[in-house]
């Protein structure tokens, strides 16, 4: 199973619509796709989904890095991954787009290569999970309108973004929440507010009876005391999100009592550490979200096995299939947004230059 070749290439897709939180927007998915193939002729693919206005990463910057990688592991084995992987966070600190592009293609290759899955690295069976769907920050009137839209498709917990206008957030999460009925409602700040309008913003939706069940990343990723703060006197569940990017920062957020809940992304720590934040929160009693950048049904669907493999996974937040246009037929995702992988065969199941895209 050793490497013999790598490949970088551009990963692009069109939007049905600008996906836009408070730190910026992506008006098409523009990602990278990093091809290893083994010297047994088996193939695994990744994806750095870059997002500069929230991680800094660019397309370029993770591009070099990439084509650097496939000049380092030529010839190293993909059963070595835990060193491959160590190696990676020692050379790329600040761009771990590119770090998990490689572990998603060491994984897939390497779960290909033994015939399963690639659940069956986390978990003795694969459950079902179901995906959110995100309403993004939008006109009052369009936010009623995909709401409804999605309501129709299925979907049962709305994950609702905000953090640009108070005023307007608040009357689209009323509407979205009167629409919805008894569906699950997330606000996602992206890091929009500052703790002080957090625990405002709360006390204006508890008058009009609302309590989300979820509140992700209130304030800035370094304010740390500020999501301590929100934590201690929300009477919702906090997540964090960009606040708690690796095992270290898990952590803290644990001995600290930062937040309720964790979300994981591989885009933010890559495939390995994303299984042993998941124990550290079990084991600490912290819920645990599952989530994704933009990112195609390559990397939505790494993740998906990972929860599915996992089995205890509170909240999936992997629903950026159904922002994208001419996506053909995904073969473990249905309309209503569930992951399903009790029939998926060998390694992630998507192969981008095989049709999906």
């Amino acid at each position: 199973m050793n490497i013999d070749t790598c490949r970088v290439r551009p990963l692009k897709a069109k939007l049905i619509q600008p996906f836009r939180t408070a730190l910026g927007q992506h008006d098409t998915l523009d990602n990278l796709l990093f091809k290893i193939t083994l010297r047994n002729g088996i193939s695994g693919y990744g994806e750095a989904a870059v997002a500069t206005h929230i991680t800094g990463e660019t397309l370029e910057q993770t591009k070099k890095n990439l084509q650097q990688c496939c000049a380092d592991l030529r010839g190293q084995t993909a059963a070595d991954y835990l060193r491959i992987s160590a190696m990676l966070h020692e050379q790329l600190p600040d761009n771990k787009a590119a770090l998990a592009a490689v572990e998603m293609a060491l994984f897939d290759a390497l779960t290909r290569s033994l015939q399963i899955p690639l659940w069956r690295l986390y978990g003795a069976r694969p459950v079902k999970i179901r995906t959110d769907i995100t309403i993004v920050i939008d006109s009052l009137e369009n936010t009623r309108k995909k709401a409804i839209e999605f309501y129709r498709q299925g979907f049962r917990a709305f994950k609702i973004k905000i953090g640009r206008d108070m005023d307007l957030d608040i009357a689209r999460v009323i509407a979205v929440k009167k629409i919805v009925r008894k569906s699950k409602i997330y606000l996602d700040v992206n890091q929009g507010y500052s703790a002080d309008q957090t625990i405002s913003f709360l006390k204006q939706l508890g008058k009009h009876g609302i309590i989300p069940d979820l509140l992700e990343q209130p304030v800035a990723k370094d304010d740390t005391e500020g999501l301590k703060r929100v934590t201690r006197l929300a009477k919702t569940r906090i997540c964090a999100d960009e606040s708690v990017r690796n095992v270290q920062d898990a952590v803290w957020a644990i001995k600290e009592k930062a937040c309720h809940v964790i979300n994981i992304k591989v885009m933010k720590c890559g495939l390995v550490q994303a299984k042993e934040i998941a124990l550290l929160a079990r084991a600490n009693d912290i819920g645990i979200m599952i989530g994704g950048m933009m990112e195609s049904p390559l990397a939505m669907t790494c993740s998906a096995q990972i929860a599915a493999g996992l089995g205890f996974i509170d909240y999936v937040d992997l629903d950026t299939p159904f922002f994208l246009k001419d996506v053909h037929k995904h073969p473990f995702l249905s309309k209503d947004g569930v992951y399903d992988f009790t029939k998926a065969k060998n390694g992630i199941g998507i192969v981008p230059d095989g049709g999906l895209l």
